[in-house]
This record gives C-alpha cells, sequence and structure tokens, in this order.
C-alpha cells in the first residue's frame, strides 16, 4: 500500500533510495536510544555487503518489476523465496534437502497460485524482465540468509538491531549513485519529491521505519534462531496478507479461494517449519 501511495509521485529511485535512507535513519536512532555501540568486530564490510545482497538488490528488482508485470505476479513470483533457499543451501552451502522441505515449499507455492490467480498477460520482452528481476530478487533472499549465517552468526554472532543498521547503510551506499543517475537524466523527479504532498511523504516514512527498520530487525534475529529456510517462509504469507489488507481496506471480496489457498500456504509453513525425525528401531 505505501510503494502505491509513494511510487506513482516521487518516482522509482527516490523512493527506493528513501527507503533504505530513512531505515537507516530510524536504526541509527534505535542504536542510539538503546546505547549500542557501533562496534562491528572488523565486520563491517559484510555487513554492508549483505545489506546489497538482502535489500538494495531486492528493492530494486521488484520497483523495476512492478513497471512490466502485474502486482499478483510479483507475489507469486516473490513466493519462489523459500525454494531459492533450499535450492541455493543445497547447492552451495552442504545443507540437506528434505522431503518434507521439498512438498511444503510446493504446498505453499501452490496455494500461492490458488490465492493470487490473475489474468494471463502477453509474454513478452517486457514481462521476461519484470519475471527475472523478481527471480533475481528471490535468489538474493534465498542467498543471503546463509551468508550471514557463515560470516556473522558463526564468527560469535552480532546484535540484531546493529546488523540491521549495517545493512542498511550498505543498501543506501550501493543506492546512491543510481539516485544521483536518475536524477540527472530526470530533474524533475527532484521537484516531484519536494512538492509530495503528506499523504506520499507519510508513506514513505511508514515504509522505511516499519516495513524495512522494524522488519530486518526481526529479519536477522529470525535467521540466527530458526535458520535461513524457516526464515524465508514468511514469504508464503505475503499474497495472504495482500488479500486481508485488500478486504479491510479497500473493499474487495473474500471467495472460496482463497480459504483453500490459505489452507495450503498453512500446511505448507507446517511442514517446511516441522523437524520430523525417523523412529528408531
Amino acid at each position: 500500500m505505501f510503494l502505491r501511495i509513494s511510487t506513482p509521485v516521487m518516482g522509482v529511485m527516490p523512493t527506493v533510495f528513501g527507503r533504505v535512507f530513512i531505515a537507516a535513519v530510524g536504526l541509527y536512532a534505535l542504536l542510539k536510544i538503546t546505547r549500542i555501540k557501533l562496534s562491528f568486530d572488523g565486520r563491517l564490510i559484510p555487513a554492508l555487503v549483505l545489506g546489497v545482497i538482502g535489500s538494495g538488490i531486492p528493492f530494486l528488482c521488484y520497483t523495476i518489476a512492478s513497471l512490466y508485470i502485474p502486482a499478483g505476479y510479483s507475489a507469486i513470483l516473490n513466493a519462489n523465496t523459500p525454494l531459492m533457499s533450499v535450492l541455493v543451501g543445497g547447492l552451495f552451502f552442504g545443507e540437506q534437502v528434505s522431503i518434507s522441505k521439498i512438498l511444503g515449499i510446493f504446498a505453499g507455492l501452490a496455494g500461492v497460485w490458488v490465492l493470487m490467480q490473475s489474468g494471463p498477460v502477453a509474454l513478452d520482452w517486457q514481462v521476461l524482465i519484470g519475471m527475472l528481476s523478481c527471480l533475481i530478487a528471490t535468489v538474493c533472499y534465498g542467498t543471503v540468509g546463509y551468508l550471514t549465517r557463515v560470516w556473522i552468526t558463526r564468527q560469535g554472532g552480532m546484535d540484531n538491531r546493529l546488523l540491521a543498521f549495517g545493512s542498511q547503510v550498505g543498501a543506501t551506499i550501493f543506492l546512491l549513485p543510481m539516485l544521483l543517475v536518475s536524477l540527472y537524466w530526470h530533474p524533475e523527479q527532484g521537484g516531484a519529491v519536494l512538492g509530495a504532498g503528506i499523504k506520499p511523504w507519510l508513506a514513505l516514512i511508514a515504509l522505511g521505519f516499519v516495513c524495512t527498520s522494524l522488519a530486518y530487525i526481526l529479519f536477522f534475529r529470525l535467521l540466527a534462531e530458526v535458520g535461513p529456510v524457516r526464515t524465508t517462509t514468511v514469504t508464503f504469507l505475503i499474497p495472504l496478507f495482500g488479500v486481508l489488507w485488500g478486504y479491510v481496506f479497500l473493499d474487495e471480496q473474500l471467495s472460496l479461494a482463497h480459504l483453500s489457498g490459505g489452507g495450503l500456504i498453512a500446511l505448507a509453513l507446517l511442514l517446511v517449519t516441522t523437524q520430523f525425525r525417523r523412529r528408531r528401531q
């Protein structure tokens, strides 16, 4: 909802950059309030790189995708994140892929497809660019969890608030040159940002503080406590909550597809997050 309010008024790059910059400012204020020292113990560069992979690139990819494909397609492709996490873990990080996880992931994808059914779009180069952008984002999300475990958790860990701050600083540094190029080629965007009304600015502030600062504090804490695969299964809930917000705020109607799709997603979460153990003989 916040992106739909701010992006049409401010433009793509100002919105994306504003999101991570506001998130970094909010996290810095939180660190000061809680008196957490800005000491990364030699792991500042990994924290910055995690921000590029886990925030900068995915945020930019989904913004690009929004230009070419419907929001429902983006939500469906976003739900591939746990699948990518399992594939990346199995291929590059020596993770075991259990049958229950595979079944759970495909059950979740089936639920998302039921929930987010939308009319077909003509397959052209623009649609392919949009879909490829979403898939690149899911690969980033699937990879950042394992890199966090290797670079941060196994090296003694780091306060999740400090790690979230470092990641958003990294995303801000990554997106700044793109913002400057965008403003150079489209100087009218600067005037649009300055002249935006209170509603777009409130949406952008909420997007930065709530949907990024708070979200990434929880995200890095979950990565440390439950692991990459189970953390990324929350992406199955994005289309479900999209339907809920549409019903609550936009007067959209619920259907049997919502019930069946939500049931499949619930089953998927159970299969992926539950540890099944064989009985001893």
